[in-house]
Protein backbone atom coordinates (compact mmCIF):
# COMPACT_ATOMS: atom_id res chain seq x y z
CA UNK A 1 0.00 0.00 0.00
CA UNK A 2 2.60 2.54 1.01
CA UNK A 3 4.91 1.78 -2.08
CA UNK A 4 1.70 1.93 -4.46
CA UNK A 5 1.22 5.65 -2.40
CA UNK A 6 5.02 6.74 -3.24
CA UNK A 7 4.35 6.15 -6.68
CA UNK A 8 1.09 8.08 -7.48
CA UNK A 9 1.37 11.35 -8.70
CA UNK A 10 0.26 14.02 -6.94
CA UNK A 11 -3.03 14.96 -9.25
CA UNK A 12 -3.51 11.45 -8.85
CA UNK A 13 -3.51 11.16 -5.10
CA UNK A 14 -5.44 14.53 -5.40
CA UNK A 15 -8.30 12.31 -6.90
CA UNK A 16 -7.58 8.90 -4.49
CA UNK A 17 -8.53 11.17 -1.71
CA UNK A 18 -12.05 11.51 -2.81
CA UNK A 19 -12.65 8.00 -4.18
CA UNK A 20 -14.82 7.52 -1.44
CA UNK A 21 -17.06 10.13 -3.11
CA UNK A 22 -16.82 8.46 -6.50
CA UNK A 23 -17.62 4.72 -4.96
CA UNK A 24 -20.74 6.49 -3.81
CA UNK A 25 -21.24 7.80 -7.74
CA UNK A 26 -21.00 4.56 -8.98
CA UNK A 27 -23.49 3.34 -6.15
CA UNK A 28 -26.03 5.93 -7.10
CA UNK A 29 -25.30 5.19 -11.13
CA UNK A 30 -25.83 1.91 -10.50
CA UNK A 31 -29.45 2.47 -9.15
CA UNK A 32 -29.90 4.78 -11.83
CA UNK A 33 -29.37 2.09 -14.42
CA UNK A 34 -31.37 -0.37 -12.74
CA UNK A 35 -34.01 2.21 -13.10
CA UNK A 36 -33.31 2.82 -16.74
CA UNK A 37 -35.07 -0.77 -17.15
CA UNK A 38 -38.41 1.12 -15.89
CA UNK A 39 -39.10 1.96 -19.33
CA UNK A 40 -38.67 -1.38 -21.56
CA UNK A 41 -40.46 -3.09 -18.52
CA UNK A 42 -43.32 -0.52 -19.06
CA UNK A 43 -43.88 -1.09 -22.56
CA UNK A 44 -43.15 -4.85 -22.19
CA UNK A 45 -46.34 -4.64 -19.41
CA UNK A 46 -48.57 -2.15 -21.78
CA UNK A 47 -48.33 -4.19 -25.16
CA UNK A 48 -48.70 -7.87 -23.07
CA UNK A 49 -51.23 -7.32 -20.68
CA UNK A 50 -53.16 -3.60 -20.72
CA UNK A 51 -53.57 -3.78 -24.20
CA UNK A 52 -54.37 -7.52 -24.65
CA UNK A 53 -56.48 -6.93 -20.80
CA UNK A 54 -57.85 -3.78 -22.37
CA UNK A 55 -57.97 -3.18 -18.64
CA UNK A 56 -58.08 1.29 -17.90
CA UNK A 57 -57.24 0.11 -13.92
CA UNK A 58 -54.01 -1.84 -15.08
CA UNK A 59 -52.70 0.71 -17.45
CA UNK A 60 -53.07 3.56 -14.97
CA UNK A 61 -51.44 1.58 -12.05
CA UNK A 62 -48.67 0.88 -14.49
CA UNK A 63 -48.34 4.25 -15.64
CA UNK A 64 -48.46 6.06 -12.02
CA UNK A 65 -45.94 3.09 -11.12
CA UNK A 66 -43.28 3.96 -13.60
CA UNK A 67 -43.50 8.20 -12.86
CA UNK A 68 -42.54 7.30 -9.70
CA UNK A 69 -39.78 5.77 -11.05
CA UNK A 70 -39.00 8.37 -13.43
CA UNK A 71 -38.97 11.09 -10.63
CA UNK A 72 -36.58 8.64 -8.25
CA UNK A 73 -34.09 8.99 -11.24
CA UNK A 74 -34.52 12.22 -12.11
CA UNK A 75 -33.52 13.18 -8.53
CA UNK A 76 -30.71 10.62 -8.44
CA UNK A 77 -29.14 11.71 -11.67
CA UNK A 78 -29.59 15.61 -10.42
CA UNK A 79 -27.94 14.44 -7.06
CA UNK A 80 -25.24 12.84 -9.08
CA UNK A 81 -24.70 15.79 -11.44
CA UNK A 82 -24.46 18.34 -8.11
CA UNK A 83 -21.96 15.94 -6.45
CA UNK A 84 -20.18 15.94 -9.26
CA UNK A 85 -19.87 19.93 -9.25
CA UNK A 86 -18.82 20.00 -5.74
CA UNK A 87 -16.16 16.93 -6.68
CA UNK A 88 -14.32 19.18 -9.26
CA UNK A 89 -14.55 22.63 -6.94
CA UNK A 90 -12.94 20.33 -3.98
CA UNK A 91 -10.44 18.93 -6.32
CA UNK A 92 -9.85 22.61 -7.32
CA UNK A 93 -9.48 23.72 -4.36
CA UNK A 94 -6.93 21.10 -3.38
CA UNK A 95 -5.19 21.79 -5.79
CA UNK A 96 -5.30 25.69 -6.90
CA UNK A 97 -2.59 27.22 -4.74
CA UNK A 98 -0.43 23.94 -5.28
CA UNK A 99 -0.75 25.01 -9.07
CA UNK A 100 -0.28 28.61 -8.53
CA UNK A 101 3.12 28.33 -7.14
CA UNK A 102 4.19 25.96 -9.23
CA UNK A 103 3.22 28.18 -12.18
CA UNK A 104 5.07 30.79 -10.54
CA UNK A 105 8.36 28.89 -9.59
CA UNK A 106 8.65 27.92 -13.43
CA UNK A 107 7.89 31.50 -14.33
CA UNK A 108 10.90 32.15 -12.00
CA UNK A 109 13.23 29.96 -13.10
CA UNK A 110 12.39 31.44 -16.77
CA UNK A 111 11.31 27.81 -17.82
CA UNK A 112 8.88 28.85 -20.13
CA UNK A 113 5.23 29.21 -20.76
CA UNK A 114 2.46 30.64 -19.86
CA UNK A 115 1.87 31.30 -16.31
CA UNK A 116 -2.00 31.46 -17.00
CA UNK A 117 -1.88 28.42 -18.57
CA UNK A 118 -1.75 26.05 -15.81
CA UNK A 119 -4.64 27.58 -14.25
CA UNK A 120 -6.56 27.25 -17.85
CA UNK A 121 -5.40 23.48 -17.48
CA UNK A 122 -6.50 22.73 -13.79
CA UNK A 123 -10.44 24.76 -15.41
CA UNK A 124 -10.10 22.25 -17.84
CA UNK A 125 -9.56 18.94 -15.80
CA UNK A 126 -12.46 20.55 -13.20
CA UNK A 127 -15.21 21.48 -16.17
CA UNK A 128 -14.49 17.97 -17.69
CA UNK A 129 -15.40 16.65 -13.99
CA UNK A 130 -18.39 18.35 -13.92
CA UNK A 131 -19.82 17.60 -17.66
CA UNK A 132 -21.61 14.90 -19.16
CA UNK A 133 -18.75 12.89 -20.16
CA UNK A 134 -17.52 11.65 -17.12
CA UNK A 135 -21.41 10.06 -16.64
CA UNK A 136 -20.25 7.77 -19.87
CA UNK A 137 -17.83 6.03 -17.59
CA UNK A 138 -19.85 5.62 -14.40
CA UNK A 139 -22.77 4.26 -17.05
CA UNK A 140 -20.45 2.33 -19.35
CA UNK A 141 -20.01 -0.96 -16.82
CA UNK A 142 -24.02 -1.69 -16.86
CA UNK A 143 -24.03 -1.97 -20.52
CA UNK A 144 -23.36 -5.92 -20.15
CA UNK A 145 -26.46 -6.12 -18.09
CA UNK A 146 -28.87 -4.07 -20.90
CA UNK A 147 -27.17 -7.18 -23.31
CA UNK A 148 -28.02 -9.63 -21.26
CA UNK A 149 -31.48 -8.66 -20.75
CA UNK A 150 -31.50 -8.42 -24.57
CA UNK A 151 -30.45 -11.69 -25.01
CA UNK A 152 -32.66 -13.05 -23.00
CA UNK A 153 -35.75 -11.78 -24.60
CA UNK A 154 -34.20 -13.36 -27.70
CA UNK A 155 -30.46 -14.77 -28.27
CA UNK A 156 -30.80 -13.09 -32.20
CA UNK A 157 -31.98 -9.82 -30.56
CA UNK A 158 -28.93 -9.74 -27.88
CA UNK A 159 -26.19 -10.96 -30.37
CA UNK A 160 -27.88 -8.04 -32.64
CA UNK A 161 -27.09 -5.81 -30.06
CA UNK A 162 -23.81 -6.92 -28.81
CA UNK A 163 -22.24 -6.27 -32.80
CA UNK A 164 -23.52 -2.73 -32.86
CA UNK A 165 -22.01 -1.96 -29.59
CA UNK A 166 -18.91 -3.76 -30.64
CA UNK A 167 -19.03 -1.49 -34.00
CA UNK A 168 -19.95 1.50 -31.89
CA UNK A 169 -16.78 0.71 -29.48
CA UNK A 170 -14.59 0.36 -32.51
CA UNK A 171 -15.24 3.55 -33.94
CA UNK A 172 -14.57 5.57 -30.09
CA UNK A 173 -10.90 3.79 -30.49
CA UNK A 174 -10.71 5.03 -34.36
CA UNK A 175 -11.83 8.20 -32.78
CA UNK A 176 -8.62 8.28 -30.47
CA UNK A 177 -6.14 7.04 -33.05
CA UNK A 178 -6.69 9.56 -35.67
CA UNK A 179 -7.80 12.99 -33.09
CA UNK A 180 -4.96 12.25 -30.57
CA UNK A 181 -2.02 13.52 -32.78
CA UNK A 182 -3.56 16.65 -34.62
CA UNK A 183 -5.06 17.59 -31.24
CA UNK A 184 -1.78 17.30 -29.24
CA UNK A 185 0.24 19.37 -31.58
CA UNK A 186 -2.83 21.88 -32.29
CA UNK A 187 -2.88 22.54 -28.08
CA UNK A 188 0.83 23.27 -27.99
CA UNK A 189 0.34 25.51 -31.37
CA UNK A 190 -2.38 27.58 -29.86
CA UNK A 191 -0.29 27.24 -26.40
CA UNK A 192 2.37 29.05 -28.09
CA UNK A 193 0.61 31.68 -29.73
CA UNK A 194 -0.83 32.48 -26.71
CA UNK A 195 2.39 32.42 -24.61
CA UNK A 196 3.90 34.60 -27.99
CA UNK A 197 0.71 37.50 -27.55
CA UNK A 198 0.81 37.88 -24.00
CA UNK A 199 5.06 38.41 -23.68
CA UNK A 200 4.67 40.53 -26.84
CA UNK A 201 1.28 42.70 -26.74
CA UNK A 202 2.19 44.16 -23.27
CA UNK A 203 4.68 46.16 -24.96
CA UNK A 204 2.85 48.27 -27.16
CA UNK A 205 3.94 51.73 -26.83
CA UNK A 206 7.42 50.38 -28.45
CA UNK A 207 5.36 48.50 -30.88
CA UNK A 208 3.26 51.14 -31.94
CA UNK A 209 5.94 54.22 -32.10
CA UNK A 210 7.84 51.70 -34.28
CA UNK A 211 5.35 50.34 -36.66
CA UNK A 212 5.80 46.59 -35.33
CA UNK A 213 2.64 45.18 -35.27
CA UNK A 214 2.11 43.86 -38.83
CA UNK A 215 5.68 41.91 -37.93
CA UNK A 216 4.19 40.57 -34.61
CA UNK A 217 1.11 40.35 -35.98
CA UNK A 218 1.89 37.80 -38.20
CA UNK A 219 4.35 35.74 -36.79
CA UNK A 220 1.61 35.15 -34.22
CA UNK A 221 -0.52 34.18 -36.82
CA UNK A 222 2.04 31.22 -38.31
CA UNK A 223 1.37 29.84 -34.67
CA UNK A 224 -2.30 30.71 -34.08
CA UNK A 225 -3.14 29.09 -37.98
CA UNK A 226 -1.50 26.09 -37.21
CA UNK A 227 -3.43 25.69 -34.23
CA UNK A 228 -6.38 26.34 -36.70
CA UNK A 229 -5.44 23.49 -39.00
CA UNK A 230 -5.06 20.82 -36.89
CA UNK A 231 -7.99 21.72 -34.50
CA UNK A 232 -10.51 21.44 -38.20
CA UNK A 233 -8.41 18.53 -39.37
CA UNK A 234 -9.36 16.53 -35.82
CA UNK A 235 -13.00 17.53 -35.56
CA UNK A 236 -13.18 16.48 -39.53
CA UNK A 237 -12.07 13.51 -38.43
CA UNK A 238 -14.33 13.05 -35.22
CA UNK A 239 -17.51 14.68 -37.12
CA UNK A 240 -17.39 11.48 -39.94
CA UNK A 241 -16.90 9.03 -37.35
CA UNK A 242 -19.31 10.82 -34.99
CA UNK A 243 -21.65 10.41 -38.02
CA UNK A 244 -20.78 7.07 -38.42
CA UNK A 245 -21.69 6.51 -35.01
CA UNK A 246 -25.50 8.36 -35.37
CA UNK A 247 -25.76 6.03 -38.67
CA UNK A 248 -25.01 3.04 -36.96
CA UNK A 249 -27.21 3.34 -33.58
CA UNK A 250 -29.89 4.54 -35.47
CA UNK A 251 -29.74 1.69 -38.21
CA UNK A 252 -29.13 -0.72 -35.30
CA UNK A 253 -32.16 0.31 -33.13
CA UNK A 254 -34.32 -0.23 -36.90
CA UNK A 255 -32.68 -3.47 -37.51
CA UNK A 256 -33.74 -4.86 -33.90
CA UNK A 257 -37.02 -3.76 -34.36
CA UNK A 258 -37.34 -5.31 -37.85
CA UNK A 259 -35.65 -8.53 -36.67
CA UNK A 260 -38.17 -7.93 -33.34
CA UNK A 261 -41.38 -8.28 -35.63
CA UNK A 262 -40.21 -11.11 -37.49
CA UNK A 263 -40.00 -12.89 -34.15
CA UNK A 264 -43.04 -11.45 -33.35
CA UNK A 265 -44.93 -12.67 -36.91
CA UNK A 266 -43.25 -16.25 -35.90
CA UNK A 267 -44.19 -16.03 -32.73
CA UNK A 268 -41.23 -16.45 -30.95
CA UNK A 269 -41.89 -13.13 -29.26
CA UNK A 270 -44.21 -10.89 -28.19
CA UNK A 271 -45.00 -7.51 -29.90
CA UNK A 272 -44.06 -6.08 -26.06
CA UNK A 273 -40.96 -7.67 -25.90
CA UNK A 274 -39.88 -5.91 -29.26
CA UNK A 275 -40.12 -2.91 -28.11
CA UNK A 276 -39.02 -3.48 -24.80
CA UNK A 277 -35.78 -4.81 -26.69
CA UNK A 278 -35.34 -1.22 -28.55
CA UNK A 279 -35.23 0.80 -25.61
CA UNK A 280 -32.68 -1.99 -24.57
CA UNK A 281 -30.28 -1.08 -27.59
CA UNK A 282 -30.55 2.17 -27.19
CA UNK A 283 -29.68 2.34 -23.38
CA UNK A 284 -26.50 -0.52 -24.20
CA UNK A 285 -25.51 1.98 -26.60
CA UNK A 286 -25.98 4.96 -25.27
CA UNK A 287 -22.32 5.53 -22.68
CA UNK A 288 -20.88 4.43 -25.95
CA UNK A 289 -22.36 6.97 -27.81
CA UNK A 290 -21.89 9.31 -24.92
CA UNK A 291 -17.90 8.91 -24.74
CA UNK A 292 -17.51 9.27 -28.66
CA UNK A 293 -19.00 12.97 -28.72
CA UNK A 294 -17.30 13.85 -25.60
CA UNK A 295 -13.81 12.61 -27.02
CA UNK A 296 -12.90 15.90 -28.11
CA UNK A 297 -13.13 17.38 -24.17
CA UNK A 298 -12.05 14.04 -23.25
CA UNK A 299 -8.67 14.47 -24.87
CA UNK A 300 -8.20 17.97 -24.12
CA UNK A 301 -8.56 16.94 -20.40
CA UNK A 302 -6.22 14.08 -20.59
CA UNK A 303 -3.75 17.10 -22.33
CA UNK A 304 -4.43 19.31 -19.65
CA UNK A 305 -4.06 16.19 -16.80
CA UNK A 306 -0.75 15.49 -18.27
CA UNK A 307 0.70 19.14 -18.27
CA UNK A 308 -0.03 19.82 -14.52
CA UNK A 309 1.41 16.61 -13.90
CA UNK A 310 4.33 17.20 -15.44
CA UNK A 311 4.15 20.59 -13.74
CA UNK A 312 4.03 19.84 -10.30
CA UNK A 313 6.03 16.91 -10.82
CA UNK A 314 8.92 19.36 -12.10
CA UNK A 315 8.07 21.68 -8.80
CA UNK A 316 7.21 19.66 -6.03
CA UNK A 317 5.84 21.36 -2.91
CA UNK A 318 8.26 22.23 -0.19
CA UNK A 319 8.55 20.45 2.84
CA UNK A 320 8.41 21.69 5.95
CA UNK A 321 11.16 23.64 7.48
CA UNK A 322 12.01 24.57 10.39
CA UNK A 323 11.41 27.74 11.04
CA UNK A 324 14.13 30.32 11.97
CA UNK A 325 14.20 34.05 13.74
CA UNK A 326 14.80 37.28 11.99
CA UNK A 327 17.97 37.25 10.04
CA UNK A 328 20.46 39.53 11.87
CA UNK A 329 21.92 40.01 8.38
CA UNK A 330 25.41 38.38 7.95
CA UNK A 331 25.50 37.80 4.38
CA UNK A 332 28.62 35.28 3.23
CA UNK A 333 29.46 34.51 -0.31
CA UNK A 334 31.62 31.80 -1.09
CA UNK A 335 33.32 31.01 -4.32
CA UNK A 336 30.10 31.36 -6.29
CA UNK A 337 29.43 29.87 -9.42
CA UNK A 338 25.97 30.87 -11.00
CA UNK A 339 24.10 30.72 -14.55
CA UNK A 340 20.69 31.27 -15.78
CA UNK A 341 18.33 28.37 -14.61
CA UNK A 342 18.33 25.56 -17.28
CA UNK A 343 21.02 27.16 -19.35
CA UNK A 344 24.13 25.85 -19.76
CA UNK A 345 26.41 29.27 -19.53
CA UNK A 346 27.97 30.10 -16.43
CA UNK A 347 27.46 33.85 -15.75
CA UNK A 348 29.41 34.08 -12.50
CA UNK A 349 32.67 32.47 -11.60
CA UNK A 350 34.46 32.67 -8.22
CA UNK A 351 32.76 35.49 -6.49
CA UNK A 352 33.03 35.49 -2.67
CA UNK A 353 32.74 38.59 0.20
CA UNK A 354 31.78 38.87 4.00
CA UNK A 355 29.54 41.02 4.75
CA UNK A 356 28.52 42.06 9.13
CA UNK A 357 24.98 42.90 9.85
CA UNK A 358 24.70 46.36 8.93
CA UNK A 359 27.23 46.70 6.74
CA UNK A 360 27.01 47.77 3.00
CA UNK A 361 28.51 46.87 -0.60
CA UNK A 362 28.64 48.72 -3.77
CA UNK A 363 29.00 46.29 -6.69
CA UNK A 364 29.81 48.05 -10.08
CA UNK A 365 31.12 46.82 -13.72
CA UNK A 366 30.32 47.04 -17.43
CA UNK A 367 26.75 45.54 -18.31
CA UNK A 368 26.37 41.83 -18.90
CA UNK A 369 29.14 41.61 -16.49
CA UNK A 370 27.00 39.60 -13.83
CA UNK A 371 25.66 42.30 -11.49
CA UNK A 372 22.23 41.00 -11.70
CA UNK A 373 22.70 37.69 -11.43
CA UNK A 374 24.50 38.73 -8.28
CA UNK A 375 21.82 40.55 -6.85
CA UNK A 376 19.26 37.40 -7.68
CA UNK A 377 21.27 35.48 -5.79
CA UNK A 378 21.37 37.50 -2.93
CA UNK A 379 17.85 37.50 -2.13
CA UNK A 380 17.62 33.94 -3.02
CA UNK A 381 15.53 34.20 -5.86
CA UNK A 382 18.58 31.69 -8.02
CA UNK A 383 20.51 29.39 -6.25
CA UNK A 384 24.45 28.92 -7.31
CA UNK A 385 25.48 26.33 -9.60
CA UNK A 386 28.69 25.86 -7.30
CA UNK A 387 29.89 27.48 -3.63
CA UNK A 388 27.24 29.03 -1.24
CA UNK A 389 25.50 32.26 -0.71
CA UNK A 390 24.08 32.19 3.16
CA UNK A 391 22.33 34.52 5.07
CA UNK A 392 22.70 34.12 8.78
CA UNK A 393 24.85 30.57 7.98
CA UNK A 394 21.53 29.32 6.11
CA UNK A 395 21.34 28.99 2.24
CA UNK A 396 19.59 31.49 0.68
CA UNK A 397 17.59 29.80 -1.52
CA UNK A 398 16.28 27.09 0.31
CA UNK A 399 14.75 29.39 3.41
CA UNK A 400 11.03 29.22 3.02
CA UNK A 401 10.56 32.38 1.05
CA UNK A 402 6.78 33.20 2.93
CA UNK A 403 9.67 33.50 6.15
CA UNK A 404 12.40 35.05 4.77
CA UNK A 405 10.43 37.26 2.66
CA UNK A 406 9.19 39.77 5.09
CA UNK A 407 12.81 40.55 6.24
CA UNK A 408 14.35 40.90 2.72
CA UNK A 409 14.42 44.16 0.73
CA UNK A 410 14.72 44.05 -2.92
CA UNK A 411 14.88 46.35 -5.78
CA UNK A 412 14.97 44.76 -9.03
CA UNK A 413 16.46 46.24 -12.21
CA UNK A 414 13.36 46.21 -14.21
CA UNK A 415 10.60 47.62 -11.44
CA UNK A 416 7.69 45.02 -10.92
CA UNK A 417 4.49 46.27 -9.36
CA UNK A 418 1.17 44.00 -9.36
CA UNK A 419 -1.99 45.58 -10.12
CA UNK A 420 -3.74 47.13 -6.98
CA UNK A 421 -3.21 50.10 -5.06
CA UNK A 422 -0.24 51.73 -3.81
CA UNK A 423 -0.60 50.92 -0.54
CA UNK A 424 -1.29 47.46 -1.28
CA UNK A 425 2.48 47.53 -3.19
CA UNK A 426 4.07 49.06 -0.49
CA UNK A 427 2.58 46.64 2.15
CA UNK A 428 3.33 43.49 -0.09
CA UNK A 429 -0.30 42.78 -0.83
CA UNK A 430 -0.26 41.66 3.02
CA UNK A 431 -2.47 42.36 5.94
CA UNK A 432 -2.57 46.51 5.56
CA UNK A 433 -0.77 48.42 8.59
CA UNK A 434 -0.68 51.93 7.83
CA UNK A 435 1.91 53.25 10.16
CA UNK A 436 4.26 50.76 8.55
CA UNK A 437 2.95 51.67 4.48
CA UNK A 438 3.46 55.55 5.44
CA UNK A 439 6.58 55.07 7.68
CA UNK A 440 8.42 53.33 4.41
CA UNK A 441 7.32 56.00 2.44
CA UNK A 442 8.68 58.64 4.22
CA UNK A 443 12.12 56.40 4.03
CA UNK A 444 11.67 56.49 0.62
CA UNK A 445 11.06 60.31 0.69
CA UNK A 446 7.57 59.09 -1.77
CA UNK A 447 5.02 59.92 1.37
CA UNK A 448 4.55 63.79 -0.16
CA UNK A 449 4.46 62.50 -4.09
CA UNK A 450 1.63 60.07 -3.35
CA UNK A 451 0.01 62.58 -0.95
CA UNK A 452 -0.37 64.69 -4.60
CA UNK A 453 -2.51 61.86 -6.66
CA UNK A 454 -6.37 62.47 -6.02
CA UNK A 455 -6.86 59.10 -4.26
CA UNK A 456 -3.70 59.31 -2.25
CA UNK A 457 -2.33 55.41 -1.13
CA UNK A 458 -5.43 54.42 -2.57
CA UNK A 459 -4.10 55.48 -5.98
CA UNK A 460 -4.91 51.68 -8.06
CA UNK A 461 -2.24 51.06 -10.55
CA UNK A 462 -2.59 48.35 -13.36
CA UNK A 463 -0.02 45.39 -14.08
CA UNK A 464 2.34 47.88 -15.73
CA UNK A 465 2.64 50.10 -13.07
CA UNK A 466 0.19 52.91 -15.11
CA UNK A 467 -0.50 55.20 -14.61
CA UNK A 468 2.96 56.61 -12.57
CA UNK A 469 6.00 57.26 -14.76
CA UNK A 470 9.03 55.50 -14.88
CA UNK A 471 11.43 57.25 -11.62
CA UNK A 472 7.68 57.53 -9.81
CA UNK A 473 7.41 53.34 -10.05
CA UNK A 474 11.21 53.18 -9.14
CA UNK A 475 10.37 55.05 -5.62
CA UNK A 476 7.01 53.20 -5.02
CA UNK A 477 9.43 49.92 -5.45
CA UNK A 478 11.88 51.46 -2.96
CA UNK A 479 9.37 51.93 -0.45
CA UNK A 480 8.24 48.31 -0.64
CA UNK A 481 11.72 47.52 -0.46
CA UNK A 482 11.94 49.02 2.72
CA UNK A 483 8.58 48.34 4.43
CA UNK A 484 8.76 46.54 7.40
CA UNK A 485 12.62 47.89 8.43
CA UNK A 486 14.44 44.19 6.79
CA UNK A 487 17.58 42.84 7.66
CA UNK A 488 18.84 42.43 3.91
CA UNK A 489 17.97 45.26 1.48
CA UNK A 490 19.57 44.55 -2.60
CA UNK A 491 19.11 47.38 -4.97
CA UNK A 492 19.78 46.45 -8.29
CA UNK A 493 20.00 49.99 -10.06
CA UNK A 494 17.75 51.62 -7.74
CA UNK A 495 18.77 55.32 -9.28
CA UNK A 496 18.31 54.07 -13.27
CA UNK A 497 14.67 56.16 -13.57
CA UNK A 498 15.06 58.50 -11.05
CA UNK A 499 15.77 62.69 -11.57
CA UNK A 500 18.29 64.61 -9.61
CA UNK A 501 15.58 64.97 -6.62
CA UNK A 502 14.85 61.32 -6.48
CA UNK A 503 18.71 60.53 -6.52
CA UNK A 504 18.85 62.71 -3.35
CA UNK A 505 15.90 60.89 -1.46
CA UNK A 506 17.92 57.70 -3.01
CA UNK A 507 21.35 58.99 -1.17
CA UNK A 508 19.39 59.74 2.18
CA UNK A 509 17.35 56.51 2.67
CA UNK A 510 20.74 54.78 2.08
CA UNK A 511 21.81 56.83 4.90
CA UNK A 512 18.97 55.94 6.94
CA UNK A 513 19.48 52.24 5.71
CA UNK A 514 22.87 52.33 7.22
CA UNK A 515 21.92 54.25 10.35
CA UNK A 516 19.35 51.32 11.71
CA UNK A 517 21.96 48.56 10.86
CA UNK A 518 20.66 47.09 7.87
CA UNK A 519 23.05 44.35 5.69
CA UNK A 520 22.94 46.29 2.20
CA UNK A 521 23.84 45.32 -1.50
CA UNK A 522 24.10 48.29 -3.97
CA UNK A 523 24.24 47.87 -7.72
CA UNK A 524 25.00 50.75 -9.58
CA UNK A 525 26.53 52.41 -12.54
CA UNK A 526 26.41 55.68 -10.94
CA UNK A 527 29.42 55.91 -8.43
CA UNK A 528 28.08 59.09 -6.41
CA UNK A 529 25.91 57.13 -4.85
CA UNK A 530 27.85 54.64 -3.45
CA UNK A 531 30.17 57.19 -1.62
CA UNK A 532 28.73 55.64 2.14
CA UNK A 533 29.50 52.18 1.40
CA UNK A 534 31.88 50.06 3.36
CA UNK A 535 32.84 47.54 0.81
CA UNK A 536 33.12 47.99 -3.35
CA UNK A 537 33.19 45.27 -5.65
CA UNK A 538 33.68 45.58 -9.27
CA UNK A 539 32.58 42.62 -11.74
CA UNK A 540 33.77 41.73 -15.51
CA UNK A 541 33.14 39.34 -17.36
CA UNK A 542 32.21 37.51 -14.42
CA UNK A 543 34.68 37.61 -12.25
CA UNK A 544 35.89 39.84 -9.41
CA UNK A 545 37.97 42.47 -10.85
CA UNK A 546 38.56 44.05 -7.95
CA UNK A 547 37.38 43.78 -4.61
CA UNK A 548 37.80 45.52 -0.85
CA UNK A 549 37.34 48.36 1.11
CA UNK A 550 35.71 51.98 -0.50
CA UNK A 551 38.28 53.84 -0.95
CA UNK A 552 41.01 51.59 -1.99
CA UNK A 553 38.81 50.15 -4.79
CA UNK A 554 38.03 53.92 -6.17
CA UNK A 555 41.74 54.66 -5.55
CA UNK A 556 42.97 51.73 -7.75
CA UNK A 557 40.31 52.66 -10.47
CA UNK A 558 41.33 56.36 -10.37
CA UNK A 559 44.88 55.69 -10.77
CA UNK A 560 44.34 53.15 -13.84
CA UNK A 561 42.17 56.02 -15.01
CA UNK A 562 38.94 53.55 -15.12
CA UNK A 563 36.83 55.53 -13.01
CA UNK A 564 36.35 59.16 -11.73
CA UNK A 565 35.58 60.23 -8.22
CA UNK A 566 32.62 58.85 -6.27
CA UNK A 567 31.52 62.05 -5.79
CA UNK A 568 31.48 63.30 -9.80
CA UNK A 569 28.65 62.89 -11.67
CA UNK A 570 28.87 60.43 -14.78
CA UNK A 571 29.10 63.64 -17.32
CA UNK A 572 31.11 64.97 -15.19
CA UNK A 573 33.58 62.08 -15.00
CA UNK A 574 33.41 61.84 -19.34
CA UNK A 575 34.54 65.36 -20.01
CA UNK A 576 37.26 64.79 -17.45
CA UNK A 577 38.77 61.68 -19.68
CA UNK A 578 38.04 64.26 -22.81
Amino acid sequence: MNSSSNQRTELAGALYAMRHTFLALAAFSGVINLLMLAPAVYMLQIYDRALVSSNVNTLLMLTLLVVGLYVLMAMLEAIRSWVMVRVGNRLDERLNQRIFTAAFERNLSRAGGSPSQALQDLTQVRQFLTGNGLFAFFDAPWTPLYLFVAYLIHPWLGMLTLAGTLILLSLAVITELVTRKPLAISNQAAAASGTFANNNLRNTEAIEAMGMLPAIRDRWYRHHRQSLLLQARASDRSALINGIGRFVRVTLQSLVLGTGALLAIRGEITPGMMIACSILTGRALAPVELAISNWKPLLNARVSWKRLAGLLDAYPAQPPSLRLPRPEGRLEAENLVAAIPGDAGVILRGVAFRLEPGQSLGVIGPSGSGKSTLARLCVGLWGPRAGSMRLDGAELHRWNKQELGPWIGYLPQDVELCEGSISDNIARFGELDSDAVVEAARQADVHEMILRFPEGYATRLDADGNPLSGGQKQRIALARALYGNPALVVLDEPNSNLDDAGESALVQALARLKERGATLVLISHRPNILANVDQVMMLRDGMMQLQGKRDEVFGALRKANIMAAPSTTPVAAARAKE
